[in-house]
């Protein structure tokens, strides 16, 4: 293990966090909430000096990085981001016990959007700006942020090949360009450019500048985080038409916005990923809208369809934006929902979720297995777009299910101890395990998480983190084997 190595990125990635707090502290200051800008004084205070003394520990680190480095190293700086991006929230007691704002900002970095607050609009704005910028910086990837502006590894793309797997969703990672330094960048582009376009859309339909950063920031990272207690239900239709827009946009695979870019049309269109993710998207908005068409959950066919595009946009890309209650509901309606959570967005796109691709790669290989046993003596193989799938992919498909049930089965256990309801229980851990937000009944879109004890928000936060890192750069944490020295 590569300690120096690792020590030094985690160095880096904490003055990417103390940056990235400061115009939430200037905010404060102009507003004139003095405690909470103090808040944040003294927590880049701490950043820095930790960053500092790690820097001067590490800064003769050795070159050599490998896949178990780049696991550890990705998993420890989630962690390590989430327990110093907590310390504003604490400091200024706006947050007043530390556990709820790790789950907050937890929260946020992983794109969850799941909230222990009661009242959102009591914090200050500073405080708000912070807790929606870490949706953005969790979207894409801090260590993906980082690869594209600093040059931690000299020339050695393996080393940054390690980190953006380790940290990039989905069941294969590659490059779009044969260096990695130019892939970060050209993913990092693109999605400055996906933000800012909705921005301008949300300014044009007049919605407050503040406002339309923290909501254009948080789609993009497809995280949820509102500034106003009811999310989007405030905002006028065209407001909620512009983010489900984006939000299903978020949850394209990145990699597809590069092929257009290029020209490469035909590649898009022909992309089995896309078809799916947007077949299951039409298939969920037809079906949802009829089962209230017919009990006349809305007056107008145009407001039903708004609302139902909206949910099935903010769940199937994890967003966790809301419009309205939908644990009211149809059972129908909701079980498409709830199973939305679970499928998420493509692989390679900012969304949560088992993603589409993986899905795709589950039911080829069941469609593989069945024609084995009709066909033994032939040779089958799963292609995708064409292209044969190694098997090497797939085994790791086949690991990330099991692992994937088992995780949601034994923190919906734990968390049980805390006596809510099956339905709350159960949706709770698949939302944020999945980078959901809302869930149902007790954790539905009207409610929070503040109910559940410290630890069922422990494991809540594990989930959170697991789930946005595809699970083994956390759970790797936990191997013996992983922390012994080459």
């Amino acid at each position: 293990m590569n300690f120096r190595m690792i020590g030094r990125i985690i160095s880096f990635i904490l003055i990417v966090e103390a940056i990235f707090m400061l115009p939430g502290m200037v905010l404060c200051a102009v507003g004139g909430q003095m405690q909470s800008a103090l808040a944040f004084l003294i927590t880049i205070g701490i950043i820095f000096a930790t960053s500092s003394a790690l820097w001067l520990l590490c800064r003769k680190a050795q070159k050599g990085f490998y896949s178990r480095d780049g696991l550890v190293c990705v998993g420890l700086c989630w962690i390590i981001m989430s327990l110093f991006g907590a310390l504003p929230f604490t400091i200024s007691h706006e947050i007043p016990r530390y556990i709820d704002a790790v789950f907050e900002i937890a929260s946020g970095f992983s794109t969850t959007g799941a909230s222990i607050l009661n009242d959102v609009e009591a914090l200050s704005k500073g405080m708000l700006l912070w807790r929606s910028t870490s949706h953005w910086l969790g979207g894409m990837g801090v260590l993906v942020f980082l690869l594209a502006l600093v040059p931690i590894s000299g020339r050695s793309d393996g080393f940054t090949m390690h980190l953006l797997r380790a940290e990039s969703p989905g069941p294969d990672v590659g490059k779009l360009v044969p260096r990695m330094k130019q892939t970060a960048i050209i993913l990092y582009g693109l999605y400055i450019l996906l933000t800012v376009l909705d921005f301008i859309f949300l300014v044009i339909g007049k919605m407050p500048v503040f406002d339309a950063v923290c909501i254009a920031i948080g789609t993009a990272g497809t995280g949820g985080f509102g500034v106003l207690n009811t999310s989007i239900a405030s905002y006028s239709p065209y407001i909620q038409t512009v983010c489900t827009v984006f939000m299903l946009l978020f949850g394209v695979n990145f990699s597809c916005y590069y092929l257009l870019l290029c020209g490469k049309i035909k590649n898009v269109l022909k992309d089995e990923e896309l078809h799916w993710y947007l077949g299951i998207a039409v298939f969920a908005i037809a079906v949802i809208t009829l089962s209230l068409s017919l009990k006349h959950f809305y007056p107008t066919f145009g407001e039903t369809l708004r609302h139902s595009a909206f949910q099935v946009g903010s769940l199937l890309s994890s967003t966790g934006f809301a419009t309205t209650d939908f644990d009211l509901w149809p059972a129908i309606a909701k079980a498409i929902l709830f199973s939305l959570m679970f499928i998420g967005a493509s692989a390679g796109s900012t969304g949560g979720g088992f993603k589409i691709g993986r899905m795709l790669l589950v039911l080829k290989m069941m469609r593989r297995n069945v024609r084995q046993v009709l066909y033994p003596q032939k040779i089958q193989v799963v292609r995708v777009n064409g292209r044969v799938v190694d098997e090497a992919v797939l085994r790791n498909t086949n690991a990330y299910l099991c692992t994937y049930v088992m995780i949601i089965l034994v923190s919906f256990l734990i968390v049980s101890i805390d006596g809510f309801s099956t339905t709350t229980n159960i949706t709770a851990v698949v939302s944020c395990f999945n980078n959901m937000g809302p869930g149902l009944e007790g954790i539905g879109p009207s409610l929070n998480y503040s109910g559940y004890g410290t630890i069922s928000k422990i494991v809540l936060i594990f989930d959170m983190l697991a789930g946005r890192l595809e699970i083994f750069p956390i759970l790797v944490l936990f191997s013996r084997s992983a922390w012994k020295r080459r």
